[in-house]
């Protein structure tokens, strides 16, 4: 296998110190930009091939937050790189504390199809800013760009900093074979399982980035046309193909069809309908997935949408009314172009049914009452949200993204992705003209006396 004799050189060069310095960080970040720039319509036409996507939209949902990720590494990381001293007690008078961030060493980045560039390279641009090398496998559901990745990088990147290694399932389950330092993984739950099962026969350290029914809450005294506007919009990004999308709509049973209204007016205005689409429709990945989500429309149910081309793979935005909890359309994470809409009259009931299921990635919050929020972001645990917006808070790099519980493990984005790669080596310095005799017997009553007066 090529990218077991890749990984050797990887680690030859990591062992050697060859990837410490920070200038030679950066002059990889800054080729990897050079690289994906000089050739951006060559990947927007492997995306294209892959989901039909509009360059805009790849370019605003892909490129676009690479190069951010890319820039601000390059800004900071003489800063995040640096020792950082550290407050001394007084039990360990006199001395200096710092902390010296440390590259874990070699990484594997294994990315998910539905954005396949920045879910693979956002994390390699954390791995190499740390210091590491990187082997990075894109999913193959995703195999345009996959091939893209891998015959541009291969060729104009050093390899032994950053290789993309492309197959299915039995490369993948030979990379897990090895023996990386740090493993880093974008994708399913399921998936999610085996990689951590892997990572822990070499006791590696993870971050799983996961996924999980994003809920969305509409209060009563929220703007409602911005709350409908914004999230059809955070529903209809990428087919709904997106782990941070709305999954499911709880709103106030008094403003319930008002809401349903703006939803229809704003996926009219985003996508048009059956007849007349406004801008280029975006397929569903695979076969597979299209079955799964055409067997989640309930006709009975549908509000709006509910039309299905499984030729062309493409589901239109539908939305669903009158859904209970119970129903097969709750039951997992859509991932997916369905939106359904529950109803309730005391906020009680969809912060308590969030908690008995197992922890979001993302959460959306629609209201103009600092309380009801306040109480909303105590109450209820998930991996990160927006209030009077969705997805974008996943665009601000200086936020640290990532899952609880069954969403993840961990997280990333700008200085948070420098600390994914990196160990922080606590060392404590002390001078030699000083010893004191506390530590040492015989001991006593004063000691002791004197330890709790330095320690308690």
């Amino acid at each position: 296998m090529e990218a077991q004799e890749i990984l050797k050189r990887q680690r030859e060069l990591f062992r050697s110190n060859g990837t410490r310095a920070v200038p030679f960080r950066i002059s990889q970040l800054q080729r990897l930009k050079e690289v994906l720039k000089q050739n951006e319509s060559f990947l927007y036409d492997a995306i294209e091939l892959d989901f039909g996507k509009s360059r805009f939209e790849t370019y605003m949902t892909e490129l676009a937050l690479i190069y951010g990720e890319i820039n601000l590494a390059i800004r900071k990381l003489p800063s995040w790189s640096r020792k950082r001293r550290m407050p001394t007690n007084l039990a360990n008078f006199p001395a200096e504390s710092f902390v010296i961030p440390e590259p874990y060493g070699n990484a594997l980045v294994i990315g998910a199809w539905n954005y396949p560039y920045q879910l693979s390279l956002i994390p390699a641009v954390s791995a190499i800013a740390a210091g590491c090398t990187v082997v990075v496998k894109p999913s193959e559901l995703a195999a345009n760009a996959s091939r893209a990745m891998a015959h541009l990088l291969n060729d104009a990147l050093d390899t032994s900093v950053l290789y993309v290694a492309e197959g299915g399932v039995p490369e993948t389950t030979e990379l897990l074979e090895e023996r990386f330092d740090k493993i880093f993984f974008t994708g399913g739950v399921s998936i999610g399982r085996i990689v951590y099962q892997a990572a822990a026969r070499h006791l590696t350290p993870v971050t799983l980035e996961l996924g999980g029914q994003n809920p969305a809450i509409v209060l009563k005294d929220c703007n409602l046309p911005m709350a409908a506007r914004r999230i059809a919009w955070g529903k209809s990004l990428n087919a709904g193909q997106s782990c941070v999308a709305p999954n499911h709509v709880w709103v106030h049973r008094s403003i319930e069809g008002d809401f349903l209204d703006g939803l229809r007016t704003w996926v009219q205005r985003l996508c048009g309908d059956a007849g007349e689409i406004h801008q280029r429709p975006v397929r569903i990945i695979s076969d597979r997935h299209f079955e799964r989500l055409s067997a989640l429309i309930d006709p009975e149910k549908v509000f709006l949408g509910g039309h299905a081309d499984r030729e062309a793979r493409i589901i239109h935005p539908t939305v669903l009314k009158d859904v209970t909890p119970e129903d097969p359309v709750m039951e997992d994470e859509i991932f997916g172009p369905i939106l359904p809409v529950l109803s309730f009259e005391d906020i009680d009931e969809p912060i308590a049914h969030i908690k008995s299921r197992s922890r979001p990635l993302a959460l959306y919050i629609f209201s103009q009452s600092r309380a009801s929020i306040d109480r909303i972001l105590t109450e209820v645990p998930f991996g990160g949200g927006a209030v009077n917006d969705t997805v974008l808070h996943f665009t601000n790099p200086h936020l640290p993204f990532g899952g609880v519980g069954t969403s993840g493990i961990g997280s990333y984005h700008g200085e948070a992705g420098f600390r994914a790669f990196s160990h922080f080596k606590s060392v404590l310095d002390k001078p030699c003209w000083f010893e004191p005799f506390l530590k040492y017997p015989p001991h006593s009553r004063f000691k002791r006396k004197l330890l709790q007066l330095l320690l308690e």
